[in-house]
């Protein structure tokens, strides 16, 4: 059974998120990550197979991984991804000592005032094709992604 690759769901409209999608295909030199925008067809999909609440609205990682299968958000979701990144962004991981409610607050303030600070794109841009590739659009591509990766065979 190959690795799973988790999916990073991201706010395709926010030039902070764009940025961020950009700078984690380039750092993710294990091509792990996967990404969809909130928006796509994929993207709500895949909220609503993992049961992610209609308010979140920035970073959600799915992690298909079985029996296992689940989403992290936010300040979780965000340490999750620098984990998988490897050395030397796996260190993000000593954030988990903040208690959660304290990381998630931080969090949502960032995420509420990004479009003031960054502003916002037209659409998701990933300058080259291999960087595309990595981005999921569909429901059909999420569901092979979710299956080659071992998911769980609920029905959508």
């Amino acid at each position: 059974m190959p690795d799973p690759h988790p999916i990073v769901l991201f706010d395709g409209t926010c030039a902070f998120c764009d940025r961020t999608v950009r700078l984690l295909t380039r750092l993710d030199r294990r091509d792990v990550l996967r990404y969809a925008p909130l928006a796509s067809e994929a993207g709500r999909f895949l909220l609503d197979r993992f049961d992610v609440p209609e308010s979140i609205d920035s970073i959600v990682l799915i992690h298909p991984n079985g029996r296992d299968d689940h989403a992290l958000v936010e300040s979780n979701a965000a340490i999750a991804v620098a984990r998988r990144l490897g050395f030397p962004w796996s260190l993000a991981a000593i954030l988990k000592i903040i208690p959660r409610p304290l990381r998630d607050a931080c969090y949502r303030f960032i995420a509420r005032h990004r479009y003031t600070v960054f502003g916002r794109v037209e659409r998701c841009s990933l300058p080259t094709e291999t960087q595309r590739r990595l981005v999921v659009e569909t429901k059909e591509a999420a569901m092979g992604l979710i299956e080659s990766d071992g998911g769980s065979e609920r029905t959508p």
